[in-house]
């Protein structure tokens, strides 16, 4: 499974509540994978406009605000398409055999509708909103509060 949109968002976070420039290395830490990996998905980001890095400075600085940055633009900077795609079909399914015959346009069909849907939800959520969600969970744990338990 590609983990591209996720160290994105991660990444993204990350440079927006900085202080000061983060580096690839102090971002792949974060991120728990290494500096290479966090520069090709840095560099995905940096070719859309989302982020920049200056010359001369470690670091990257975000280009669009959170609040006006959808999960939708993210995604499709890290996975260079134009639509949202979650799934994938298996290729050799046996025409001789009536499902065989029959699963991919049924699976392509239904797919690209969930597909559709969570390009929908992409578009409308924003970087901010999951800076605000973590800040919750931030909070609620600071105050020793577990959402797992009131759930149960």
């Amino acid at each position: 499974m590609d983990t591209r949109f996720s160290s994105a968002i991660h990444a993204l976070i990350l440079i927006s509540e900085a202080e000061r420039p983060m580096s690839s290395e102090q971002i792949a830490e974060s991120v728990g994978t290494n500096a290479s990996y966090i520069r090709r998905v840095t560099g995905m980001l940096k070719k859309r406009g989302i982020i920049r890095s200056s010359q001369g400075v470690s670091g990257f600085s975000l280009l669009i605000p959170p609040e006006q940055l959808s999960l939708y633009e993210i995604y499709r900077a890290v996975n260079e398409t134009e639509d949202v795609h979650i799934f994938d079909l298996h290729q050799n399914p046996n025409d001789l055999c009536i499902v065989g015959r029959h699963i991919r346009p049924t699976l392509s069909h239904m797919f690209r509708g969930i597909e559709e849907q969570a390009e929908r939800e992409m578009k409308d959520t924003t970087l901010k909103d999951c800076m605000e969600e973590m800040r919750s969970r931030i909070l609620q744990e600071e105050n020793g509060e577990d959402s797992h338990a009131r759930q149960l």
